[in-house]
């Protein structure tokens, strides 16, 4: 919350500094999550530019309060924005310790592949390359003042994502050459965290329309050039993971 307000109070002192021939080519472009809309739960409908935001956690609260700032310095100091709401990202440089590259790491080292309660939240997952072309779209081609919301299309329950994962793993590097019968093996279900939503899932439909964007990549697509990725960067994870690589950019900073 406080980082979004810092952020439009020094655009907004920006924006009024411009021309008027400059202020024509300023946007304040928010990327925010699909998370502020609250739990999908049996409901069928998708979230869509238009449902309320009925946020589970802490973290979507303060998440949806970030979105209502940046809108309210559109209304009240004419700050042009564009706000952007996507569905869960996934691919190369992930933070390890997100939910795929967990599975991911976790596997290849033949440790427990752990998932929150049943494994049936649904989530729905977008590549990130996929994202990043979106973004694109709706910074250059997107009306100052709207929403767009960015998914994947790949509506699918936890426990069908690290199936997948560990059937992609078995095509890259054959469990049985880490001392495994099978990946699947691995999988591990434990204790469910608090306030965990079941559902999200995205109508993408305005940005396809408008903007003419749709996701590349399928989900079975982007998974095997996530995998290949983290198989082929151990080196980078391994790093994040011990603290080295945090230790190595403070040294760059200082």
């Amino acid at each position: 919350i406080l980082g979004t307000f810092n952020l439009l109070e020094k655009s907004r002192e920006y924006f009024d500094s411009l021309t008027d021939e400059m202020k024509k080519n300023f946007v304040f472009h928010h990327i925010s999550t699909d998370e502020v809309f609250g739990d999908l739960k049996k409901r069928k409908a998708s979230f869509n530019e238009n449902t309320p935001y009925n946020p589970s956690s802490p973290y979507s609260a303060t998440k949806a309060s970030s979105d209502h700032l940046v809108r309210a310095w559109g209304r009240t100091y004419g700050l042009p924005f564009l706000i952007t709401n996507c569905s869960n990202n996934y691919g190369p440089y992930h933070f390890p310790e997100k939910f795929i590259p967990h599975l991911i790491i976790n596997a290849i080292k033949g440790k427990a592949m752990p998932i929150y309660g049943d494994g049936k939240q649904i989530r729905d997952w977008l590549f990130v390359d996929d994202h990043v072309e979106a973004l694109l779209q709706v910074a250059f081609n997107g009306i100052r003042g709207e929403t767009y919301n960015i998914g994947g299309n790949s509506e699918l329950t936890n426990i069908e994502v690290a199936s997948m994962v560990c059937d992609s793993l078995e095509l890259i590097r054959p469990a049985e050459k880490n001392g495994l019968d099978e990946y699947k093996s691995l999988i591990t279900f434990v204790k469910d965290r608090p306030g965990h939503d079941e559902k999200y899932a995205i109508d993408n439909s305005k940005i396809v329309d408008q903007l003419n964007w749709k996701p590349k990549e399928t989900f079975e697509s982007g998974l095997s050039k996530t995998v290949k990725w983290y198989v082929n960067n151990q080196n980078w994870w391994e790093n994040i993971l011990s603290g080295n690589y945090r230790l190595e950019r403070l040294g760059e900073i200082s």
